[in-house]
């Protein structure tokens, strides 16, 4: 029985797409979703706090527009945002929250730190304590 399905996102085409299949998921289990945003810390010299305050506060009003558009199809929905190494964070927080389910896209973000530490998707799948579904980048999903 999948009771809770959590759902990676960064904004990105590809993660979007993945969250279509994580309601439809959700759907028919009356599954609530929780829909997470990681905030990389940055690793440069200077005081970054105010950017990732600021990163931290534009991805809490993005949560809370998608958590709207989820709650309008009569879907239980939560929202956290994060901060650390993304894939770490999902994990350990599929585990604490309990989820069934994660859902997620192959593709996301890109730039220096994926290049130099792997797919977040590949982290996520070798680690997560639960199933790992994975939604490439490509064709859209028939309705």
């Amino acid at each position: 029985m999948i009771r809770r399905i959590l759902a990676p996102i960064d904004f990105s085409p590809p993660s979007v797409h993945a969250l279509e299949y994580a309601l439809d998921f959700a759907k028919p289990f009356h599954a609530e979703l929780l829909l997470v945003f990681v905030v990389e810390p940055l690793y440069y010299a200077g005081d970054l706090g105010l950017f990732l305050e600021e990163q931290h506060r534009m991805a809490h009003a993005e949560l809370i527009q998608l958590e709207r558009r989820v709650s309008r199809r009569r879907m239980k929905c939560r929202t956290l945002v994060l901060r650390g190494t993304p894939y770490r964070e999902i994990v350990a927080a599929a585990k604490k929250h309990k989820a069934d389910l994660i859902v997620m896209g192959t593709h996301g973000r890109t730039g220096l730190s994926h290049l130099v530490m792997g797919s977040v998707a590949d982290r996520v799948v070798r680690t997560a304590i639960c199933p790992v579904l994975t939604v490439p980048q490509g064709r859209k999903k028939k309705r």
